[in-house]
């Protein structure tokens, strides 16, 4: 734990006292709203030592606490050891929400401090409603964390490239048109977007501002007439690429500018924006005088299904990225064998090589998660020189990886053997693979959501009184995000929006079993929807397997596999060799034949 956490803390608080603050609400976000954050926005992280990518802290006067979920409890329970914050367990019997805490000590008069660049303006609503049921007051102009972080990291200053028409699909222009075609139907004449997804994914445009995420800081104004500004900062673009986008309508301004922009909207002008991915901040830019359309960004729902010829190119990043893996995976294998030192770290180096030889690798999509035994148990685990484990040939290692490339984004968990296994371990492992292929040869109804599907990953395993505590399945971008909405496969949320699956929508598909100081278990492939056929009923939807890397069976208990369940582990490896064998040889391809031969019997 970093030595200066607690003197942070303490001019945290002192500045709460000059301002007359008696609570100070630190969310893990960005202008943006983004998942994963640029180093200028990590004041949650800088403030507590907790550097998962999800957590909120509250501080008041007497107390310091961080709200986050099951993936980060064990990390987060290290990495807070003697800094003054506490750890509240969202979502965990007796532990209510932070707002709810906070909302029971509040008095008449206090006041309630959050960084309008760090707050949606949905949740500043919602602050609000709550803290004045109490007589408090939510102050959105008050920065208290950056007012005492000195040495602050400054904005990234990354260039900004084209994404190359050849994989890119749509046009600008046609996209543009899409959304303008939207925005009249809600009657709107303007549309500002600050989600940096949807951004690049309309413009066309790629960066590295957001460590693996292929993605630049930006916000955008799109007229239902005429062109559109970018408000990204023109020194992030070279001189043919400004032109470019000038030919298109598309103008660079400073990225400070938006709120000036706002501020300029026609009185009889309507603006539309998502209130759950505008901050406050940019919000309280836009004049009275607007009306406002809030809805979700058309563009959201446009990126998540991906076009044909999008597929064509993930379905080739997929054999790339399984080739790649397979390499790596052999290597890791060969080297314990030969009784070679290896560690965590020496896995996401290996993984890493692998797929940076890969034709059209761009870098990671996230962190390489490589646990060992009992590491593999933490679901967003992260080996650093600092704390990993050395491999040994036993057990478990869980490989949660992914990639970016032109042609699409990729994210695979895969369970390792690395000599004799428990009959624990391959017990766990049977009874989630047995989820994962449940969802996997799942037919639907058109219109079925995630959360109605979700049981079906989950059943095998609270059969046996198991289950995990997060979702079963997150979209994915094409050269985005790995992360991406508005689908997802999870439970029920109270008052959740229930987002029908397409067809061309990708997926991931990833039950998982944690036992704490033991091990954990996670199987992990990409699906796209796709139409499966039309009965009296109505259309039916499935699921196609994308990813392309064989199981390692040895970790299974094959005899907890109905017949069913078996012939499809070995239809998917049939279809895996078939992939990647010409794109391997050598040690590679024989690893490759081994680990896809039929099971027989």
């Amino acid at each position: 734990m970093n030595a200066t956490v607690p003197a942070r803390l303490a001019a945290l608080r002192h500045a709460m006292q000059q301002h007359g603050v008696a609570a100070c609400i630190v969310p893990s976000a960005d202008p943006h709203l983004s998942e994963y954050l640029p180093g200028h926005w990590q004041a949650r992280a800088w403030l507590s030592g907790f550097d998962g990518s999800a957590g909120t802290l509250v501080v008041t006067a007497q107390h310091a606490g961080l709200w986050t979920d099951s993936r980060y409890f064990s990390q987060a329970e290290k990495q807070l050891d003697g800094s003054g914050f506490a750890l509240m367990k969202l979502r965990v019997p007796h532990t209510p929400e932070h707002l709810l805490w906070l909302a029971e000590r509040l008095h008449d008069g206090d006041v309630v401090a959050v960084a309008g660049d760090s707050l949606p303006l949905s949740a500043q609503r919602q602050m609000e409603a709550v803290f004045g049921e109490r007589g408090a007051r939510l102050r959105t102009d008050l920065d208290l964390p950056g007012a005492i972080w000195t040495d602050r990291p400054a904005l990234p200053r990354a260039p900004v490239t084209e994404h190359p028409p050849a994989y890119a699909g749509a046009t600008r222009a046609d996209k543009l048109a899409r959304l303008r075609a939207a925005m009249r139907r809600q009657g709107a004449s303007h549309h500002l977007l600050s989600s940096l997804d949807d951004i690049a994914w309309l413009t066309n445009l790629r960066g590295s501002d957001v460590e693996c995420n292929p993605v630049f800081l930006a916000h955008l104004l799109v007229p239902a007439e005429g062109g559109a500004t970018l408000f990204a900062g023109r020194g992030k673009f070279d001189d043919a690429l400004v032109a470019r986008l000038a030919a298109d309508g598309i103008a660079v301004a400073d990225y400070a500018a938006t709120s000036d922009a706002l501020a300029d909207l026609p009185a009889d002008g309507a603006l539309l924006y998502d209130p759950a991915r505008v901050v406050a901040a940019v919000a309280a830019a836009i004049p009275a005088r607007t009306k406002r359309v809030e809805a979700a960004n058309p563009s959201t729902a446009f990126k998540a299904v991906k076009s044909a010829d999008e597929l064509d190119h993930i379905r080739e990043v997929m054999r790339r990225d399984g080739a790649a893996l397979a390499g790596a995976f052999r290597e890791i294998e060969q080297q314990l064998a030969a009784g070679k030192p290896l560690t965590e770290l020496d896995v996401h180096r290996l993984v890493h090589a692998a797929r940076a030889a890969q034709p059209g690798f761009a870098g990671e999509s996230f962190a390489t998660i490589a646990g060992y035994q009992a590491n593999g148990a933490l679901p967003h685990y992260r080996a650093t020189q600092a704390s990993h484990s050395a491999l040994k040939a036993e057990g478990l290692l869980l490989v949660d990886s992914g990639g970016q490339y032109l042609g699409g984004t990729t994210d695979i968990t895969r369970v390792l053997a690395l000599g004799p296994t428990t009959a624990e371990q391959r017990r766990d492992a049977s009874l989630v693979m047995k989820g994962m292929i449940a969802l996997s040869r799942a037919r639907f109804p058109k219109g079925a959501s995630g959360p109605q599907l979700d049981a079906l990953a989950r059943a095998p395993l609270w059969a046996a009184g198991c289950d995990y505590g997060h979702g079963t399945g997150h979209g994915v971008g094409y050269f985005l995000n790995v992360h991406e909405g508005p689908q997802s496969i999870r439970p029920p949320v109270a008052g959740g929006a229930l987002v029908a699956l397409e067809p061309g929508m990708v997926t991931s598909i990833e039950p998982g079993l944690y036992k704490p100081g033991r091990h954990g278990i996670r199987h992990e492939n990409l699906a796209v929807v796709v139409e499966a056929d039309r009965t009296e009923f109505g259309d039916f939807l499935a699921f196609e397997t994308l990813t392309l890397c064989p199981f390692d069976r040895r970790a299974l208990d094959l005899q907890l596999l109905g017949p069913d369940e078996r012939a499809w582990l070995d239809d998917y490896h049939a279809t895996v060799r078939a992939a990647l064998a010409p794109l391997l040889k050598g040690a590679d391809l024989a690893w490759l034949e081994r680990h896809c031969a039929p099971l027989g019997g």
